[in-house]
């Protein structure tokens, strides 16, 4: 019995391994000819605790360091919707959006519960990038308690 994949859901981090996640949700929504749903969700202490990593210019309240994150998802989201627009002849359906949560997993679990999705597609590790181990936190979450099937990209 084969089920049809008509909505897919990338969680996207910025990460190297969450844009390989892309690639192959974008391969599999040509296959199957399926709406593509982008989601970043923002963790406001790990945003924080990755640009103090980095050195980075740190905003000066947490409305502003939500902003400055929500810029950056839109340009990981524009990035993946310019490769589209390069690979592919036609068009597939794209839904983007950036939550705001400390609860990660659980913000991607009911967002795909919510959009109804067949299948979720995540990279292996996340920003963190912990090396020792084989699936990050949120992967691991996901796999754990999703609904539906879950797609790791390594």
């Amino acid at each position: 019995m084969e089920k049809k994949l008509s909505k897919i859901l990338v969680a996207i981090d910025g990460s190297h391994a969450s844009f390989d996640a892309a690639d192959y949700a974008l391969m599999l929504a040509k296959q199957h000819n399926a709406q593509l749903f982008l989601l970043h969700v923002i963790h406001p202490t790990e945003y924080y605790s990755s640009l103090q990593f980095f050195e980075i210019k740190q905003a000066s309240d947490s409305s502003e360091l939500i902003e400055q994150a929500k810029k950056e998802a839109n340009k990981w989201f524009d990035t993946i919707r310019k490769k589209i627009e390069d690979i592919l002849e036609k068009q597939i359906k794209i839904e983007t959006d950036i939550i705001v949560s400390t609860a990660t997993v659980d913000s991607i679990l009911d967002y795909a519960e919510d959009k109804d999705v067949d299948l979720i597609v995540v990279g292996t590790r996340g920003r963190s990038g912990i090396k020792k181990l084989l699936l990050g936190s949120t992967a691991s979450g996901i796999v754990t308690y999703s609904s539906c099937p879950v797609t790791v990209v390594k």
